[in-house]
């Protein structure tokens, strides 16, 4: 298991920001890119997911870096229902939705298993003068 230095060896932020561009890429034509609330609101969304692991990590504390993690799963599960509207609105193919999807919950699966492992370690991050945790679960 490899030690995270900064947020960018975690996984789950690198594949955030993978989700991320898909968002903005599916999001930018045809219908999709008109409806500026639903378009604009599923950004941002996939934004938070990104920012806030970045910033939880950054904290240097497990006990922030667990409440920003569950922040950003919420974001992903905003991000799927935004998912959901925007195929029952003919904004994304069938094929687009599922990857979008698919990605969405592995993201959220991978939070998941990241705050279940902080719940258990004894280690309480750099901010408190302790070593930082081996983050990938």
């Amino acid at each position: 298991m490899a030690t995270a230095k900064r947020f960018e060896d975690l996984e789950a932020w690198q594949k955030a920001r993978q989700l991320a561009i898909t968002v903005y890429r599916v999001s930018s034509s045809g219908r999709f890119n008109r409806d500026f609330v639903l378009r604009d609101q599923a950004r941002r969304a996939v934004v938070l997911i990104v920012s806030n692991i970045a910033e939880g990590f950054e904290r240097g504390g497990n006990r922030e870096f667990m409440q920003f993690l569950a922040m950003s799963k919420g974001s992903c599960g905003e991000l799927r229902a935004q998912l959901h509207l925007a195929k029952d609105l003919a904004y994304l193919s069938e094929g687009d939705f599922e990857l979008l999807m698919n990605e969405a919950l592995r993201i959220s699966r991978m939070l998941s298993g990241l705050l279940g492992y902080l719940r258990q370690s004894d280690m309480r991050g750099s901010k408190y003068g302790k070593p930082p945790a081996n983050l990938e679960p």
